[in-house]
């Protein structure tokens, strides 16, 4: 066995229990061949969503995202990699959260027409502009599908409060020095 495998002691893990706790989602943007995204409009909410939804206790936000996207659309995908992070404050009787979201790709034709929507969670799904989502969303939500969007185009990650965007793209700014 080598040093880096050998167990260390890491302290206690009684603290933990005090430490507050925050719900984590995990959702996924695909697109089309014209850039559209695809959303998805609940049975339960008067809004639209991205596919995706709350990361279970001992579950990876990858894994949700995935088991999500198979449970709402019937379709089994490798998802791509983090797109965007965004801290959700308290809204609507609701405590803070942080969503993960991830680049699912453009779907193709084939992929598309194998869409199984899960009838007690979904009614419809369609391909939205940035547009027709700010129109369906909420707007926090629909400034994190245009967050998310923008990552896949530049390469990056966004880091994302409230839907917005909390340091600029671009490159790495440089170590102010005293």
């Amino acid at each position: 066995m080598a040093n880096d495998e050998q167990p260390q002691d890491i302290g206690s893990a009684e603290h933990t229990y005090a430490i507050p706790r925050k719900r984590m989602a995990a959702t996924v943007v695909f697109t089309d061949h014209a850039g559209r995204v695809l959303l998805c409009e609940p049975t339960y909410k008067q809004v639209w969503e991205a596919p995706g939804g709350a990361v279970e206790l001992g579950e990876s936000p990858r894994a949700a995202a995935t088991r999500e996207v198979c449970e709402e659309l019937g379709l089994t995908i490798d998802l791509g990699r983090l797109v965007a992070v965004d801290h959700v404050p308290p809204v609507d009787g609701r405590t803070e959260a942080l969503v993960l979201v991830y680049d699912g790709g453009p779907l193709t034709e084939v992929q598309t027409s194998a869409i199984r929507l899960a009838d007690d969670e979904l009614r419809t799904w369609a391909w939205c502009t940035v547009d027709e989502a700010r129109e369906r969303m909420r707007p926090l939500v629909a400034r994190r599908i245009a967050g998310a969007l923008g990552a896949i185009a530049d390469g990056g990650v966004a880091e994302l409060e409230a839907g917005i965007q909390v340091v600029p793209s671009g490159p790495l700014r440089q170590p102010r020095l005293p």
